[in-house]
């Protein structure tokens, strides 16, 4: 192979062919060998009540008590969540831990980044 395929993601040049699909080993972003244009779309960023785009590892504050199933207690407003982990393809798009609750599902329109 003469020309490097660089990463639609990142344009690292360190990518190399699995099976049908290409890896870059500097972001872990897998695609098809045939595409050769980014997958990611504005529907797969996710966004703050304020419009600001949130990144795996990014802090925020929720905005608004809110409920939590099988606790007698609600997770109070300007609680601040560290390290979020984003899931784009569920309604509940950020998955984090909350100290005195654990692992939970949050939705992005209820958090500001912090």
């Amino acid at each position: 192979m003469s020309e490097t395929i660089k990463c639609p993601a990142c344009k690292s040049e360190f990518t190399n062919v699995d099976g049908e699909k290409m890896i870059c080993y500097e972001c872990f972003h897998e695609w098809q060998q045939e595409a050769e244009e980014p997958i990611e779309t504005l529907s797969e960023k996710v966004f703050d009540a304020n419009g600001n785009e949130l990144l795996n590892g990014d802090s925020v504050v929720v905005l608004k008590d809110l409920p939590v199933k099988g606790s007698p207690k609600p997770v109070k407003a300007g609680t601040k969540v560290k390290n979020i982990r984003l899931n784009i393809d569920s309604d509940h798009n950020i998955d984090c831990k909350i100290e005195g609750f654990g692992s939970m599902a949050l939705k992005s329109e209820f958090v500001r980044k912090a």
